[in-house]
C-alpha cells in the first residue's frame, strides 16, 4: 500500500447503533463484522469493538477485544473509508487460533465488497 489510511475508534452509542440499522454483517465463529455507511466521508476508517458478557468475565472480555483490535489494526487499511466497522466479539474469540480469524476476517471482508488491495 502506498499509504496507510487513517483509523478513528468509534465510541459513541449512536454510532454503534447506525451501523447494527444497516443490517450488514459477517458472522464467523470468532467474531462478527458489522458495516454500516460512514458517518461523514472523510478518510480515515471508523470501527468500534464491543465484548458482552456473554464472553465470558472481565479478563476473558478484554482478551477478546485485544485480540479483535490486533485484527483492526492489521486488516482494516486494507477496507474503504466510505464505512463503519463494528467488531462484535463471540465465545470463540478468545480462544480460536489468530490465523482462523484473520481468515476469516479476509473473507468477509471480500464478500461484502469493502477489501481494497
Amino acid at each position: 500500500m502506498a499509504s496507510t489510511p487513517k483509523i478513528e475508534i468509534i465510541r459513541k452509542r449512536a454510532d454503534f447503533l447506525a451501523v447494527a440499522a444497516s443490517g450488514k454483517k459477517w458472522v464467523a465463529p470468532g467474531f462478527i463484522l458489522q458495516i454500516g455507511a460512514a458517518h461523514d466521508p472523510a478518510p480515515a476508517i471508523r470501527y468500534g469493538l464491543t465484548a458482552s458478557r456473554k464472553v465470558g468475565n472481565a479478563v476473558t472480555r478484554n482478551r477478546a477485544k485485544r485480540r479483535l483490535r490486533a485484527l483492526a489494526a492489521e486488516l482494516l487499511p486494507y477496507a474503504t473509508s466510505e464505512h463503519d466497522y463494528v467488531l462484535i466479539a463471540r465465545d470463540m474469540t478468545p480462544v480460536l487460533p489468530f490465523d482462523a480469524m484473520r481468515q476469516d476476517m479476509v473473507k468477509g471482508m471480500k464478500r461484502m465488497k469493502v477489501w481494497r488491495d
